[in-house]
């Protein structure tokens, strides 16, 4: 007779899922996979409890990770130290990526258009940002009544906000890109890549 629960073997599919997982990669890469998803800062517990390892073992890894640019650090409430992804391994990450997928052709011509979009949005609302339009929203809100108002939805300062977001990670990757053309460039046979 079925009484309506799972099977047995699928019982708990996360505990096994998560065996899996441990037993299929280090600490230091359970560790690293829970801190690429913390843009809040967490404590080195919730990273072990998440990671599947002990807390030592996760504050070694983060300090690491920490000392390496992949993790930011700071002072929690009661003295103990928090952890979180750096933002700037989150935007060498997001070039790298685009850099795989975009030439540096394709990638000038796109920033090109990028720049001409954020140009048209700022021309249309006569602010610099989605954060003074916002600021202009909400002063226009305060001195008129609802029915004389004209501004633009909350979709529009989404997208100006992506875009702008989109523009800085293109042009992270021409730089990067860049840059590693040059260092190909200037090496030479026998070179020991150190600059003098």
């Amino acid at each position: 007779m079925d009484d309506g629960s799972p099977p047995e073997e699928f019982a708990d599919v996360n505990e096994a899922v998560g065996a899996e997982w441990e037993a299929e990669t280090t600490p230091y890469e359970r560790v690293r996979r829970v801190i690429e998803h913390a843009y809040d800062p967490i404590s080195a517990d919730t990273v072990a409890e998440e990671a599947r390892t002990a807390p030592k073992t996760a504050r070694k890894h983060l300090n690491a990770l920490a000392t390496e640019g992949f993790v930011e650090t700071e002072n929690g409430d009661h003295g103990g130290t928090l952890y979180r992804r750096s933002p700037e391994s989150l935007v060498v990450e997001q070039a790298a990526e685009i850099l795989e997928r975009v030439s540096t052709d394709d990638l000038v011509a796109r920033i090109r258009e990028m720049r001409t979009q954020l140009g048209e949005f700022q021309s249309e609302y006569g602010v610099e940002s989605p954060e003074e339009l916002t600021v202009d929203q909400t002063n226009h809100a305060l001195a008129a009544s609802e029915s004389e108002s004209d501004d633009p939805d909350p979709e529009t300062i989404r997208e100006w906000k992506t875009l702008r977001r989109n523009l800085a990670f293109a042009n992270a990757a021409l730089s990067i890109g860049n840059a590693e053309r040059f260092v190909d460039d200037d090496r030479s046979p026998g070179d020991d890549g150190v600059p003098v």
